[in-house]
């Protein structure tokens, strides 16, 4: 196993990754830009190398610096984490000419799986379905737009390099065709320095359905069930659950073999997902393999009660996978919300600023993945994500009531959160019932504002804490030295 380890990322996946290592007797080296020079994954770090101004091209993405950081630390293997380089061939591949291990799937798979028309090849090479499209890109709108015809509106148009909804747009005639094009392929021009695009055809009110996947260097390949991930604003997902409230247990083996089927015509290795959309007549389709560790992972590691980022660490050393498909099997049902500063009131515009005040939730099957602290000031140079909440219980009808409770206990002041929002829709009728599908926010909750009462306790609270001296302690004080303010005292007066 190895000694030391770079972690290539920031914010709370950085310190996810750390935290494994440290159980490990792993030594962790952390990156950061000069915006970060007190963040979380920071000071969590065994050691720390500055990359430079905030600039993600000047210090996350920049693939020079985190290599000579790496060998500065005398760094065996680089953790990429997800987001920046995470999906980078060259990076990865660079990886491997300096003799450092790159914690992820080899540069080649890499490559092919992150080019979304490349992948689409596999996927019908290995007989998963695939929705109706382009297997290349293009930028002629000639063509595109003859494409368009012959696949049928609406059309999806995607970047063929990236994902997170970057270069997306639905087209719903032939008229807005050009200008989506050009708008598409300049965000993904922006995003991934790539922006080439392609056709989909566009599937109205699919659910969005992941399949975890590990795979070692010995050919074993094994899925970790399924993930429901159809809760999304912009084509970015915000709620997360397994085991999905729609999955049967053939379709689940369906899916599941499907997955398996594209990690071994790909040569995968490492942790990865599989995404497929799940049509109204229970068909389902190929969509897309992420290489990396997914920022959802947290639900399939409560129902399994595994550590995925131990196991990528074990597959990148050369371990074999310590387990079967058939000796895997889920218990209770886990939810995850993730926690931005952003507005969800102003269409989940971001929110960056101080952290003023900060309370995050505890209890059994409660777990807070976070990257942030009280005092610390949200970067405006960054994804805005700022922890993950997950829960884990029995039951789906008790993980809802779980997660309620524990957004209910949530407290962050200083800058805007979704918290409340998040809240709303656990509480409502259509997630109960399951009824999540990718156009949920825009059917359920398309006009949503938070509720004034809520909003003059919060303020009332805060200011009733600060004026007792009752701010909770720094991350260099004990907890022995933070006051009790009404956020301890009062109880869920959010409720």
């Amino acid at each position: 196993m190895f000694k030391k380890i770079l972690v290539a990322n920031r914010g709370e996946i950085a310190r996810r990754v750390m935290c494994t290592c440290l159980e490990m007797g792993i030594e962790t080296t952390a990156v950061y830009s000069e915006a970060d020079s007190v963040a979380l994954h920071v000071l969590s770090a065994d050691r720390a190398v500055c990359l430079g101004n905030s600039e993600p091209a000047e210090s996350y993405l920049n693939i020079d610096k985190i290599i000579a950081a790496a060998k500065e630390a005398r760094a065996e293997a680089v953790h990429p984490g997800y987001g920046f380089l995470s999906e980078n061939p060259s990076f990865a591949e660079r990886c491997e000419k300096e003799g450092l291990v790159f914690v992820g799937p080899p540069s080649r798979v890499i490559r092919e799986l992150g080019d979304k028309t490349s992948a689409r090849r596999i996927a019908i090479g290995a007989k998963v379905p695939v929705i109706p499209g382009m297997d290349r890109a293009a930028s002629d709108p000639e063509e595109l737009a003859a494409e368009a015809a012959a696949i049928g509106f609406p059309v999806l148009i995607k970047a063929a390099a990236g994902g997170g909804g970057k270069g997306m747009r639905v087209v719903s005639a032939p008229g807005e065709l050009k200008e989506a094009c050009v708008s598409a392929s300049g965000e993904a021009k922006s995003a991934f320095g790539d922006g080439a695009i392609y056709l989909e055809k566009y599937l109205e009110r699919p659910r969005h359905i992941e399949f975890q996947i590990l795979s070692d260097t010995h050919g074993n390949h094994v899925h970790l069930f399924e993930r429901e991930c159809s809760i999304q604003r912009r084509h970015q997902k915000i709620i997360e659950e397994t085991p999905s409230p729609v999955m049967t247990a053939e379709l689940r083996k369906t899916m599941g073999e499907a997955a398996t089927a594209m990690a071994r015509a790909a040569g995968y290795v490492g942790a990865g997902t599989v995404e497929f959309l799940l049509d109204r007549d229970g068909c389902f389709y190929f969509l897309e393999v992420n290489t990396r560790l997914q920022v959802e992972h947290p639900v399939t590691e409560m129902t399994l009660g595994i550590d995925l980022v131990r196991l990528q660490l074990e597959i990148a050393a050369g371990g074999k996978l310590p387990f079967e498909q058939d000796k895997l099997f889920q218990r209770g049902h886990a939810i995850e919300c993730r926690v931005y500063a952003e507005d969800p009131a102003n269409g989940f515009f971001p929110s960056p600023g101080l952290i003023e005040y900060l309370r995050e939730p505890s209890g059994p099957g409660v777990r807070v993945d976070s990257g942030i602290y009280e005092g610390f000031t949200v970067p405006v140079e960054y994804d805005p994500i700022l922890s993950k909440l997950i829960v884990h219980a029995e039951t789906r009808e008790a993980a809802v009531e779980r997660m309620l409770r524990a957004l209910r206990e949530y407290m962050v002041l200083g800058v805007q959160t979704p918290i409340p929002f998040l809240a709303d829709v656990m509480g409502s009728e259509a997630f109960g019932a399951g009824m999540t599908y990718t156009d949920f926010i825009e059917t359920h909750f398309a006009g949503w504002a938070p509720a004034a009462a809520d909003l003059d306790l919060a303020c009332a609270a805060y200011i009733v804490n600060d004026i007792a001296g009752g701010r909770a302690a720094s991350p260099k004080q004990g907890p022995e030295t933070a006051g009790l303010g009404p956020w301890m005292t009062l109880g869920p007066w959010g409720r």
